[in-house]
């Protein structure tokens, strides 16, 4: 509720990590990096929806839900680029450093 707030997102997967299996975290992050506040916060709201997840699952592609005023082309062209090595690294960030099991969730505050 403050624009004085930031919000990032750190992987922390209990599984084997693959393409078929990181399509929503793909698609957090190609949107982080790519869209503006207000289209980001809509599309995370849809991707966070169950049914989502399983038509993801099912192989309905993640352009399917871009909301309007979504920079599709550039979200679409990090989505395909993004190697899963980042993802590796979050997960060892979250292991290592946080000392987090894996699939373990944590908030993590760094603020005034």
């Amino acid at each position: 509720t403050s624009s004085h707030t930031r919000v990032g997102i750190l992987n922390n997967p209990s599984s084997k990590i693959k393409e078929d299996n990181t399509a929503i975290a793909r698609g957090i992050l190609a949107a982080f990096l790519t869209q503006n506040n207000s289209n980001l916060k809509s599309f995370l709201s849809k991707l966070s929806k169950e049914e989502t997840a399983k038509s993801l699952a099912a192989g309905t592609k993640i352009v399917k839900f871009l909301i309007p005023g979504m920079d599709g082309d550039t979200f679409e062209k990090k989505y395909n680029t993004l190697g899963l090595d980042l993802f590796k690294t979050h997960q060892m960030f979250c292991q290592e450093v946080l000392k987090l099991l894996p699939g373990q969730m944590a908030v993590i505050s760094n603020g005034r």
